[in-house]
């Protein structure tokens, strides 16, 4: 199928239950969408427009820990007011919605809501949400929606057909009078930029959340929301310190394996999210492939090819046993590991060219973290390649 067919494909499903106005807001913001998709950078070795972004992505990848505290400076009235709403409120299900990092950012913090909420929550594809779960959505429902842009088409239909449903639907969002912020009923804006590859936007998004659930688990008096709360307080700080402690160590191993052009990333539970996250940022910066895959997964399949690195996220916690397994089996495939893990674990020594250790920290909040060091792989890499086309083209 051509790009001009795709682009002219339908914009709603057939059997939407939207009304009018709510389907005009749907084939406006896909519109606008699309344009935004012809203007992205292509896979050019030099392509100068995605050279920009991934120098821009630098800055705004080191200006996270600001980011988190100007977003919950920037948002605690209205968190007290969600939040109160929330914990007043009974649900029988919270669903997560969002797009690519957006969905990422939902995946790392389920944990912590459903500890602090009670209820499952569960992260869902925009697309899946709006058009294959919409029947399960009811006014006991609790819909929760990220958009950076607040004009992603599927997660601004998502959140109608929450509305549609008379689910209550909380906006995350960086842009004030977006189409998300202004169908839903409730929005927290993230203070961020995005000038480079997205990266704190979704870590001040995540900071949110987690303030947005401990805030909840304080009020209804949770076992362990107290403690779960100042823990999340800490997150800018060490943040800092993942920044600071990684960036060289990154850049290294970027450099040593620049000329590959496939990167595997695994993880499980909530640190999945930083498989995700890596594996986009490698695509947005580079020309190559990249794939996340869980760590169960990995051993269902020949998933790895001698020569590849692979990126393991796994703090201490009841993924590593299984982590291990899946590093062991990759430097038996012929790949190469690189591991990031609490500091003090020792399990991967044996078996990786290179671990880098973590703060310790809750595994509920650990991916706030690890999604840091899986953002640098991206950048280092897509700087290490663009250094090594031109030194191809100067040769």
């Amino acid at each position: 199928m051509s790009v001009s067919t795709l682009l002219d494909s339908p914009l709603l499903a057939v059997d939407s239950p939207l009304d009018d106005r709510q389907k005009e807001v749907v084939e406006r913001v896909s519109k606008a969408e699309r344009a935004g998709i012809l203007a992205l950078p292509t896979d050019d070795a030099l392509d100068p427009k995605r050279r920009a972004r991934v120098e821009a992505t630098r800055g705004e990848m080191f200006g996270q820990p600001h980011a988190i505290r100007a977003t919950w400076q920037r948002n605690e009235e209205e968190l007290t007011r969600i939040a109160d709403r929330i914990a007043g409120a009974t649900f029988d299900r919270v669903f997560l919605v969002g797009a690519g990092d957006s969905l990422a950012v939902m995946i790392a913090t389920r944990r912590a809501l459903e500890l602090m909420l009670g209820v499952p929550c569960e992260p869902v594809q925009s697309l899946e949400f709006a058009y294959y779960q919409q029947h399960l959505v009811t006014e006991r429902s609790l819909v929760i929606a990220l958009s950076s842009s607040g004009e992603t088409t599927r997660t601004v239909e998502a959140v109608l057909v929450a509305q549609h449903a008379k689910a209550l639907t909380i906006a995350l969002t960086n842009t004030v009078g977006s189409s998300l912020d202004q169908e839903s009923e409730n929005t927290l804006l993230i203070q961020a930029t995005r000038v480079g590859w997205p990266t704190q936007s979704s870590t001040a998004a995540m900071a949110l959340l987690l303030r947005l659930a401990t805030d909840v688990g304080v009020i209804r008096d949770v076992a362990g929301a107290t403690e779960l709360s100042r823990e999340v307080s800490t997150l800018p700080a060490l943040l800092e310190q993942v920044l600071a402690d990684n960036d060289a160590p990154i850049a290294e191993i970027a450099r040593t394996e620049a000329h590959r052009t496939m990167f595997l990333f695994s993880a499980g539970g909530p640190n999945w999210a930083a498989a995700i996250v890596g594996a986009a940022k490698v695509k947005e910066t580079t020309p190559d492939h990249a794939v996340e895959i869980q760590v169960e997964e990995f051993h269902h399949y020949n998933s790895q090819k001698p020569g590849e690195p692979m990126f393991i996220f796994a703090p201490s916690g009841p993924s590593v046993p299984r982590a291990v397994d899946t590093g062991r089996d990759s430097r038996r495939f012929g790949g190469q590991l690189y591991v990031f893990t609490t500091v003090g674990e020792t399990a991967f020594d044996e078996h990786a060219n290179r671990v880098l250790e973590l703060p310790v920290v809750s595994e509920t909040l650990s991916p706030i973290l690890y999604v840091v060091p899986a953002q640098m792989v991206g950048y280092h890499l897509g700087m290490a390649k663009f250094h090594a086309a031109e030194a191809a083209l100067d040769a």
